[in-house]
């Protein structure tokens, strides 16, 4: 899933095309992704944590081998439903640093419920030599901060067709996707069917990985998200409260005024 941050959005930027080898870069344009029906939009919305516990095992077998989520830890999974137990296996099963031995050498231990999820490369510069020359970017807040949000993540991760005729990348090895930027980006297709065995028995088709996971991730953004929407209806009915009040104590106090 590494380079779901590469496109920028451009919406409507002209299709243009420059002579082999000219410094300026080709313009083109790209499809606007179209709205989705989320469970946890809306200031009433909420998350549906079965689709959240499948998106998380679409980022752990698919995302996670590039993408870091540093925002988490692996004690955050408890939240949306997993047991201490699946917690503690999950984190014990991920080697993280562990400072250095007598000799100063580094050396890893087994991840607790309080570590922050692992790095998949050991340093910017790792991953930038494994990627191309360009790092994939930290997902802990990619829900918020990408252009369309999760309709476009979604969007992008669906969208993998064959180019075009005429289609000439700008960057050698792209695939070609009308939602990245100038319709196409370095990362291949992430997703496939049959790609991750959901727990539940869902179908795991690429739509709903695709689907899963960017609710995974729009959850890892704003995991308070339910409770700030329970605290708004809270606070609005409250002065609700307080307007109705305010209203009928006027109406006693100026009720002998003619």
């Amino acid at each position: 899933m590494r380079a779901i941050i590469v496109a920028s959005v451009a919406a409507g930027a002209a299709l243009m095309a420059v002579a082999p080898g000219s410094a300026r870069a080709q313009e083109r344009r790209h499809e606007v992704a179209a709205p989705q029906a989320w469970g946890f939009a809306g200031p009433l919305g909420r998350f549906d944590m079965a689709a959240v516990q499948r998106g998380y095992a679409v980022y752990a077998q698919v995302c996670s081998a590039c993408h870091s989520l540093n925002g988490m830890t692996y004690g955050d999974l408890a939240s949306i439903g997993l047991t201490d137990e699946q917690v503690r296996q999950i984190a014990a099963s991920q080697s993280v640093p562990g400072g250095v031995d007598a000799q100063g050498a580094a050396v890893t231990r087994p991840a607790t419920a309080a570590d922050h999820f692992r790095q998949p490369f050991a340093s910017v510069e790792a991953a930038a030599a494994a990627n191309n020359g360009s790092p994939p970017p930290d997902q802990s807040r990619l829900a918020l901060v990408y252009p369309g949000g999760p309709d476009r993540i979604y969007a992008l991760l669906t969208g993998y067709r064959p180019a075009p005729p005429g289609f000439v990348p700008t960057n050698a090895g792209a695939f070609y996707n009308p939602y990245a930027a100038n319709s196409e980006i370095g990362m291949p297709p992430p997703l496939h069917d049959g790609q991750v065995e959901y727990a539940d028995g869902t179908p795991a088709t690429t739509a709903q990985e695709a689907r899963d996971v960017t609710t995974f991730l729009a959850w890892a953004a704003q995991p308070h998200l339910a409770e700030r929407h329970r605290l708004g209806v809270q606070v609005t009915l409250y002065l609700l409260f307080l307007a109705i009040l305010a209203f009928i104590l006027k109406r006693k106090v100026w009720s002998d005024v003619h």
